[in-house]
């Protein structure tokens, strides 16, 4: 049994040296929003939070999402988005959702970041389905200060399009146009920093499917560093896999994290409840 930390009133206990904690306060305390600034630290800090069987319903993790981050941004409408590749839940999104299966950052495409996001588990797989994290804050730190000035400035061009290509390597005209069509702006990609930094002053590494090439250099030269850099924060110390039950949720810090959906059967029906917190700026 790890140690159990007090910070103030928020009890928890640390994953991994590098990644994550599990919470342990009562539900009732962590719905009173009288712990929320300690939660925002310490998930800046450590990437990933555990909530064990909490068993939030929707109207609660609505308000405990609002607590920590100012506003539970809506997806497609809704403030509770359902993850699930079940055709009947989810349409017009689940071909999108399989590149979920692979590490990412939410909303690349998007003008605001997904600052956090919190996921609720409703209904497991038959098989597999557990949810991996990679935190990207301590990643960066852990870099040799050469590599850090090599890449303190760079700019990384994100495409919806290259993300679906992991699942779908040989799409339509037709599939490879909507893809290319999508986003905030219509235009399916945004340049982004590659090296992200905090309000805070921290900084880590925005990286994942969408990362398509690196502003000014070579394809080959991109793809070394991008791979090499995901390899690198995706490794043992900075890696945490949650292996969910009912009534758990996770909540991670979407701009300093990486997460991919381990492969399950996609009619199995297994079904996670989403909410997210809008950031500021991706700068």
């Amino acid at each position: 049994m790890s140690e159990v930390i007090e910070k103030t009133r928020l009890k928890y206990e640390r994953i991994k040296p590098k990644v994550g904690a599990r919470i342990l306060n009562s539900r009732e305390e962590i719905l009173s929003g009288e712990l929320s600034e300690e939660i925002r630290e310490l998930l800046e800090e450590v990437g990933v939070l555990v909530f064990p069987k909490i068993d939030f319903t929707d109207e609660e993790q609505v308000k405990f999402t609002n607590s920590v981050g100012g506003n539970a941004e809506e997806i497609r409408g809704e403030q509770v988005f359902k993850i699930s590749l079940d055709k009947n839940v989810n349409k017009e999104a689940v071909e999108y959702l399989k590149g979920s299966l692979f590490w990412h950052v939410d909303g690349t495409m998007n003008r605001i970041p997904i600052r956090g996001s919190v996921l609720s588990s409703k209904v497991l797989p038959t098989w597999g389905g557990n949810t991996e994290f990679a935190n990207c804050y301590t990643a960066y730190d852990d870099l040799p200060q050469e590599t850090k000035d090599k890449i303190e400035n760079l700019r990384v061009v994100h495409s919806m399009w290259v993300s679906q290509l992991y699942h779908c390597p040989e799409p339509t005209l037709a599939q490879l146009e909507d893809w290319m069509s999508k986003g905030e702006d219509g235009t399916g990609e945004r340049e982004l920093p590659l090296v992200y930094k905090h309000a805070s002053d921290r900084k880590s590494l925005i990286l994942g499917n969408t990362a398509e090439r690196v502003v000014g250099m070579s394809s080959q030269e991109s793809a070394k560093l991008l791979h090499g850099l995901r390899e690198h924060a995706t490794s043992e110390p900075y890696h945490y896999a949650h292996e969910w039950n009912v009534g758990d949720a996770v909540m991670w810090d979407n701009t300093g994290t990486l997460h991919r959906a381990m492969p399950y059967d996609p009619d199995c029906g297994r079904m996670l409840h989403r909410t997210i917190i809008k950031g500021e700026s991706w700068g």
